[in-house]
């Protein structure tokens, strides 16, 4: 019997301006879609109070990260506000060709790194804003950065905005529910694309061809 259910994993990558919601988004899929795992990033970012070593990222220091990066470790990397991160490649590469889908919440130059080695298995949405003036409330009310970093964000948000039309789909996060439905309806979508059943050519076979 042909197993249609035999599909390969896709990665999800969310990337946003810090702020817009990515975040939230993320979390709230993978409450509703048990397929669905964060892909955790290696980082030399401190860790913020609420954060888990091996759950929210691996943190590591910055000669650990750089020897990493020269034996080859990650799919992809970036500096981003002074910090480095990066993607582990079998981690990846072991999950998604074992049926497991995968969200990445990256910025746009590891976003353009996952596209040059593994574009066919990537379906990326854009998460903007509904406004200026709502991100930056929104940065102040997680308390998380002082105003320094709050505003070095928001002096960088434009310029990550600018590669919008860089990704396969946009959602502006106006409201919570409404984005993690739309981008759960692009997922269970991407999920049935020809090229990801891998069952799908034997099936097709057995009911086209005399037994």
């Amino acid at each position: 019997m042909n197993d249609l259910n035999n599909k390969k994993g896709v990665m999800l990558v969310l990337s946003s301006p810090s702020g817009a919601g990515k975040s939230s988004i993320c979390k709230s899929l993978m409450n509703l879609d048990t397929n669905l795992s964060l892909s955790i990033s290696t980082t030399t970012r401190k860790k913020r109070p609420n954060e888990k070593s091996g759950e929210d990222y691996i943190f590591v220091n910055t000669e650990e990260f750089k020897k990493m990066l020269s034996n080859n470790h990650f799919l992809e990397h970036a500096s981003v506000f002074d910090n480095y991160y990066g993607t582990d490649k079998s981690l990846v590469e072991n999950k998604i060709n074992n049926g497991k889908d995968l969200i990445f919440d990256i910025d746009w130059q590891g976003a353009q790194q996952l596209r040059e080695k593994m574009r066919e298995d990537i379906v990326s949405i854009f998460i903007l804003p509904p406004n200026k003036q709502e991100l930056e409330r929104r940065l102040k009310s997680r308390g998380q950065d002082s105003d320094e970093v709050v505003k070095k964000r928001m002096d960088g948000a434009s310029a990550e905005i600018t590669h919008w039309a860089e990704y396969d789909y946009v959602v502006i996060n106006e409201d919570l529910n409404q984005s993690v439905n739309a981008v759960l309806g692009i997922l269970k979508a991407e999920r049935m694309k020809r090229t990801r059943q891998k069952g799908l050519v034997e099936f097709v076979r057995s009911i086209t061809h005399d037994s």
